[in-house]
């Protein structure tokens, strides 16, 4: 027994530093997918273009008519910023509880919830990234006409936007993957 206490002390060892470079470089991801699903929220949360046209001319008068574009005439939209900002406190609050939540129920908990926060942010830039095409090409069939060429400001900055969610949702499968195979380690009782 002697020879198989020593023999575990190590191996616990030996999976100190690897688990404390694996615990610092969830956080790093972590940080990068608030930073990245915050950054999304906020960019399309305020984004709003408004354009004044002539759209007839009685005489010599210009009849004007101005056009906003806003996020929250396209649902699909209001539903990227929620999943967002969804996404962004659920891991915030992650990033200030984690020195509390230290036992194994705690660390499947935080990776089941990651798992709903990388789909929950997938699903909402798929939804977004949707309509995007659809305001930047139309639908020629179902005669949609494109906006972008007429607002371009509003789409480049939901492009952005849908960039950084892109970026997000990426982040968060990556730290999935990592979780799972630091709790399959843990679980298994290998180094």
């Amino acid at each position: 027994m002697a020879d198989e206490n020593g023999k575990q002390e190590v191996e616990s060892r030996v999976w100190q530093p690897k688990s404390k470079m694996v615990a610092q470089l969830l956080v790093s991801l972590r940080l990068a997918a608030l930073v990245g699903t915050a950054t999304a929220a906020g960019v399309m949360s305020l984004n709003k273009e408004t354009k004044t046209v002539t759209v007839a001319v009685v005489g010599t008068t210009p009849i004007l008519q101005t056009f906003t574009a806003k996020f929250q005439h396209t649902p699909a939209f209001v539903y990227f910023v929620i999943a967002n900002a969804t996404a962004s406190l659920y891991n915030l609050l992650v990033m200030l509880l984690r020195p509390h939540l230290k036992t194994k129920a705690h660390d499947t908990l935080v990776y089941l919830l990651d798992t709903v926060m990388f789909a929950l942010v997938a699903t909402g830039a798929a939804a977004a990234a949707a309509m995007a095409e659809l305001g930047k090409n139309g639908n020629e069939h179902a005669r949609w006409n494109a906006i972008c060429d007429k607002f371009g400001s509003f789409c480049l900055r939901g492009g952005l936007a849908l960039t950084a969610s892109f970026v997000g949702a990426l982040v968060l499968m990556i730290m999935n993957a990592i979780s799972v195979i630091t709790l399959n380690k843990n679980a298994c009782g290998k180094p």
